[in-house]
């Protein structure tokens, strides 16, 4: 039986054999009660990681976002970001569904910023019309943006610009480690200017479940709350804090690979006819690409694709995404690029 090359998400990745071994033997307790000792480990190491006072671990990233937004806005208060954000795309709308925080879109720059002079102008003033500008959030990688990462002295300035005009700065690191890996810094570094962050254990760090969100203690403390009012309070969770510690302390250097990979299948689809594609663009391990081949769009890619053992999905009318991880090889690369040719030439 063929194996089937599975690029749709680095959420797909299974946990390792020592995470396995680490959630079976394991420590635990009750988190609600804040006796789970894998959990507070895990949380502990997560702030030290990230240069903040504490940590809270939580069961997805789509609930850090939401617990951060929360914890900072309240109803009728305005939160800034991208229109590319996955926060506005993926998450529900949580945050105006559950928390009644108005999102203001501004257009996101190729590379995922956006550009401090809109953000510095959509700012409200005092004015009894308009929300009260409270909050502007980030996404670093820029998952949308084609895996983009975001440079330091930019998130400096987004975060001088806020404090300025006394706002918060989030930032949705749920592939936070692979920044940090690309640009050679600490996850720290980071994320230094930022007020609070989330990140993501689940995707290229392939524990099976969880996200944790960082900032100072005072924050936490009601980010905890948050947590329970929108039902993340965990119990015995020390279970799957084992697996993230051993994704934190085994998975991170890695990411290199996945880097590595996404490069060489951006380099090689850009030599197939019918794909468009600039591989300059991909600095982690998510590829977007089009498929300009007359007859055909991503959805017939796709489908085309999988019944071959290959899977990806398609995002747009004629834009596929593929993403790299720990469990895909150079080979699987390498044969990825011949199933892409083979197809789009029949």
């Amino acid at each position: 039986m063929t194996t089937v090359i599975d690029l749709r998400s680095d959420t797909v990745t299974k946990p390792t054999p020592a995470m396995r071994r680490a959630m079976a033997e394991a420590e635990v307790g009750d988190d609600v009660y804040g006796e789970d000792p894998t959990v507070n480990r895990l949380e502990t190491l997560v702030a030290e990681r990230l240069g903040k006072e504490a940590a809270l671990f939580v069961p997805s990233g789509t609930m850090g976002n939401l617990i951060c937004v929360l914890s900072h806005c309240g109803r009728g208060d305005e939160m800034l970001l991208g229109d590319q954000a996955h926060i506005f795309h993926y998450e529900q709308g949580g945050s105006a569904a559950v928390g009644g925080v108005h999102p203001r879109i501004l257009p996101n720059c190729p590379d995922g910023t956006i550009d401090l002079q809109q953000l510095a102008g959509a700012i409200r003033g005092d004015d009894e019309h308009f929300p009260v500008t409270r909050l502007i959030a980030l996404e670093n990688t820029h998952n949308r943006c084609g895996g983009r990462v975001l440079p330091p002295e930019y998130i400096d300035a987004v975060g001088a610009l806020a404090h300025a005009r006394g706002l918060k700065l989030h930032i949705d690191g749920a592939r936070l480690w692979n920044a940090a890996v690309a640009l050679g810094e600490s996850p720290a570094r980071l994320v230094a200017a930022a007020d609070s962050v989330s990140v993501c254990f689940s995707k290229g760090l392939a524990a099976p479940v969880g996200s944790a969100v960082a900032g100072p203690r005072e924050f936490i403390r009601r980010a905890r709350r948050m947590r329970k009012q929108v039902g993340g309070g965990m119990r015995q969770a020390g279970v799957l804090a084992a697996a993230a510690i051993v994704a934190l302390e085994q998975m991170v250097d890695r990411l290199a690979e996945d880097h590595a990979h996404a490069r060489r299948l951006a380099h090689g689809l850009a030599n197939i006819d019918g794909i468009r594609i600039d591989p300059t663009t991909v600095e982690t391990n998510i590829v977007y690409f089009d498929v300009v081949k007359p007859g055909w769009d991503a959805p017939k890619l796709s489908a085309a694709l999988a019944a071959e053992g290959v899977r990806m999905n398609d995002t747009a009318p004629y834009r596929l995404r593929a993403v790299t991880h720990y469990e895909i090889s150079a080979a699987d690369i390498e044969r990825t690029l011949t199933i892409v040719d083979a197809v789009l030439r029949t």
